[in-house]
């Protein structure tokens, strides 16, 4: 297939899954595949844009993953607070414009802060869209977004009767970010775990067994492949 004559999707979002079970299979500690995958990110964030991607958003902690072992969340909070201060390098060195997804709020107030720097130091960075889900559900987010909505409702800066899906999508985290055309998950997994489920309505899915910190340009390549052998059709017709 020629590649230059490829449509790229504008927006990718990955869940990122394997790490774990890729650091297992090379007998090493969990925390050790979380390590490798921080470090194959900032590769297929490159990847990505010299591709042609303009918006990547990846799922790198969910609502749901505190329930792991407090060795393992212990682990990747010090990975995050890591990775997030050579974001901040990474983002002024590829001019990339970073937004942070989700409610930090449970996160301790010095990576709180890290993430903050993070957005404030690149907003205006004219690069990849680089988007970070971190303590994030989709449904957290939802009924977050729903009570900003009843909240407005009661101050009687909106009518009930104005709320459209468009209106709707601009209390969401993900508000001034186009929708994305295509999903991917690594490691096999065949699920969305509570991931951008609005944002996600119309996307193309695509699911490798390749593990995250495995995952390569050429991966992202096939992916886009598949994504242009689909025919891209809203409301059934």
């Amino acid at each position: 297939m020629d590649r230059s004559k490829l449509t790229i999707p504008r927006h990718v979002a990955i869940i990122l899954d394997g790490n774990g079970r890729w650091a297992k299979s090379r007998g090493m500690p969990r925390n050790y595949g979380h390590s490798r995958g921080a470090k194959n990110l900032e590769v297929i964030c490159e990847d990505a844009w010299n591709i042609g991607i303009k918006y990547l958003t990846v799922y790198l902690f969910s609502t749901e993953n505190w329930k792991r072992s407090k060795e393992e969340v212990d682990g990747l909070m010090k990975l995050f607070r890591s990775y997030t201060k050579t974001c901040i390098k990474t983002a002024e060195k590829n001019n990339m414009k970073v937004r942070v997804l989700g409610d930090p709020t449970a996160l301790d107030e010095d990576l709180q802060e890290s993430l903050r720097q993070l957005v404030e130091s690149s907003k205006d960075h004219t690069g990849l869209h680089f988007q970070i889900a971190i303590n994030y559900g989709s449904r957290d987010e939802i009924v977050r977004a729903i009570r900003h909505v009843a909240s407005d409702c009661l101050a009687g800066q909106i009518r009930p009767d104005e709320i459209t899906e468009e209106l709707f999508s601009g209390y969401l985290d993900t508000r001034d970010v186009p929708d994305p055309d295509l999903l991917i998950r690594t490691s096999g997994e065949l699920r969305l775990s509570n991931y951008l489920m609005w944002q996600l309505a119309y996307s193309e899915f695509y699911f490798t067994d390749v593990p995250w910190p495995a995952f390569t340009k050429e991966d992202l390549w096939l992916a886009i492949e598949q994504y242009n052998g689909r025919e891209r059709r809203y409301g059934g017709n």
